[in-house]
């Protein structure tokens, strides 16, 4: 196995010293595939470099879930201020449509026709009221 190495690192700084370029994507290509190759075999988290890491990795997936969480949280905030913009815009129509409709029932001629149609036995002034003015004692 270490002879192999070694050819393999002869190659390489022969390559160098003719200034072949190719060298540089024989190696990209060999790196990718041993990452690839330890990455399905599982032995790429087991080395010590991973490791290491790992500490790092459970931060950045807590950092992640949190980020995750208060997406969900701002979504649901923006939902419940939009239910609440729509109700409020239907309960502003609604109290003005109730306003309208008191003015309209409201009105001396309204008030009339109701007091005639039920029957109540008021009837209107002819004449205006009057004034009642009291005098003080000295």
């Amino acid at each position: 196995m270490d002879k192999v190495k070694e050819n393999i690192e002869e190659k390489k700084e022969e390559d160098i010293k003719n200034g072949s370029e190719q060298v540089i994507v024989r190696e990209h290509e060999k790196s990718f595939s041993n990452f690839f190759k330890s990455f399905i075999n599982g032995t790429l988290l087991s080395r010590e470099v991973i490791l290491k890491q790992f500490p790092f990795v459970i931060y950045l997936t807590f950092i992640a879930i949190i980020l995750i969480a208060n997406r969900y949280g701002a979504e649901k905030v923006v939902r419940n201020t939009q239910s609440i913009t729509n109700e409020l815009k239907e309960l502003k129509a609604e109290q003005i449509s109730v306003t309208s409709e008191l003015m309209r029932l409201s009105q001396q001629s309204e008030v009339i026709k109701l007091v005639n149609q039920y029957e109540i036995g008021l009837s209107e002034l002819i004449e205006p009221p009057k004034k009642i003015i009291i005098k003080e004692k000295e």
